[in-house]
């Protein structure tokens, strides 16, 4: 039920001051860590730990940021460096930077209708955006409110038919590609989850109670706005059968997981969806090859941001095995670690084709919705410039392993 009257006016005048609060945040968020720290004070613990933690012992995660780090540069002098530019082309249509949103389940949870926010973002910053399986918004508001180019990011049910339920619906609202996560396996154990009790179903004790009472920000700005339009969020791109509130029954999890399937699963994906297909999970060379045979337009080189398994080889590590298998038949795209412009360099020269951004702009997204994923998107285009003209580069296409003063 929709709040009205001078509860109403006095709830919309409360946001309207959180919202000042938080673009005043931003302007002492220089970095993406910058923008973590401010999303980690204004988020309950729940929140924040799913969306910032990976499983197990962190040791994936931790081992994406190490593959970075690891991986040096030289930079060159006395080059013309006056006309950078990062625009490229990503299935056809131009982008502003080798760069995608990428599918994140946790943004409406975020911020009120964060997935939306998010989406906006990517359009005015000219990248595209993934919307996940699991976000609270629909994906015809989505396709309805944002615009820019759409992607939706697809979880195999148990009942495959709901999937391509789900595909036919995509296609249906106007969203361009279509992205197979198929590393979830049999669930990831990601123990800090059950600790907060951020599970799901979500499950109200005494320590999210008292979470949720110590950020009071997050309380009005976010479930308040839910409960006083929608009610608890729920997850609105499930099947029909399966679109329960997020402290409902816990069925639909384990009727995501689809334990049976193979790669004539591609094949039917592919007879069925008329756009872009991705397959997004490759770690293995092999893999790669097969999708490549059952023709995917592109793959996501990633351990889904290490938080599946956790002793799963860093992206970047396995990167060029995986482009060299492919040999320029297939978009490569990677994900999981990217905190800074330059990991998009090195990632590009090590043969990918584009990038995909999870955590990084959900963090601006928890700060400031859309302004928040803005600056985001605007400090990983301004160090990326940056970081080419200390290479001496002037085009994306330009950029190969001789920028490095190591080889992999």
């Amino acid at each position: 039920m929709e709040m009205s009257g001078k509860a109403g006016l006095a709830n919309e005048a409360l946001l309207f001051f959180l919202l000042g609060e938080n673009m005043g945040r931003l302007t002492s968020c220089y970095n993406i860590e910058d923008l973590r720290l401010a999303a980690q004070k204004r988020l309950p613990k729940g929140v924040f730990d799913y969306l910032d933690k990976g499983a197990e012992d962190q040791i994936a995660l931790r081992n994406n940021r190490r593959a970075f780090d690891d991986l040096k540069m030289r930079n060159r002098v006395l080059r013309d460096i006056s006309d950078v530019k990062l625009h490229t082309e990503i299935f056809g249509r131009s982008a502003a930077l080798p760069l995608a949103i990428a599918p994140t389940g946790i943004a409406g949870l975020c911020w009120y209708e964060g997935e939306l926010e998010l989406a906006k973002a990517a359009a005015k910053m000219g990248v595209p955006f993934t919307l996940a399986t699991g976000s609270n918004t629909a994906m015809e508001k989505i396709a309805r409110e944002a615009g820019g180019q759409l992607w939706f990011q697809l979880y195999m049910w148990r009942e495959k038919e709901l999937s391509y339920e789900l595909v036919r619906r995509a296609q249906n609202a106007g969203f361009e590609a279509l992205i197979w996560t198929v590393d979830i396996g049999h669930g990831a154990n990601r123990e800090h989850n059950a600790r907060n009790g951020f599970s799901t179903p979500y499950q109200l004790n005494w320590r999210s109670i008292l979470d949720v009472a110590r950020h009071p920000e997050w309380l009005v700005s976010v479930l308040g706005r839910y409960l006083a339009t929608t009610g608890m969020p729920s997850h609105e791109n499930y099947p029909a059968k399966y679109q329960v509130k997020i402290t409902g029954k816990a069925n639909a999890q384990k009727a995501m997981r689809a334990d049976q399937v193979s790669w004539e699963d591609v094949d039917r994906l592919r007879e069925i969806w008329p756009g872009k297909l991705i397959i997004k999970g490759i770690l293995h060379a092999d893999d790669a090859r097969q999708a490549l045979a059952h023709g995917v337009d592109g793959l996501v080189v990633s351990n889904h941001g290490g938080g599946n398994l956790d002793s799963a080889d860093a992206t970047l590590d396995v990167l060029p095995e995986i482009v060299a298998a492919v040999g320029g038949k297939t978009t490569v795209i990677v994900d999981s670690g990217i905190r800074r412009g330059s990991d998009i360099v090195k990632c590009i020269a090590l043969g990918a084709d584009l990038v995909l951004s999870g955590r990084a702009t959900l963090y601006g997204t928890a700060v400031a919705g859309q302004a928040g994923a803005e600056k985001a998107l605007a400090i990983l285009k301004d160090e990326m410039r940056r970081t080419m003209a200390y290479l001496g580069k002037q085009r994306v296409s330009e950029l190969g392993s001789e920028i490095f003063s190591n080889t992999r």
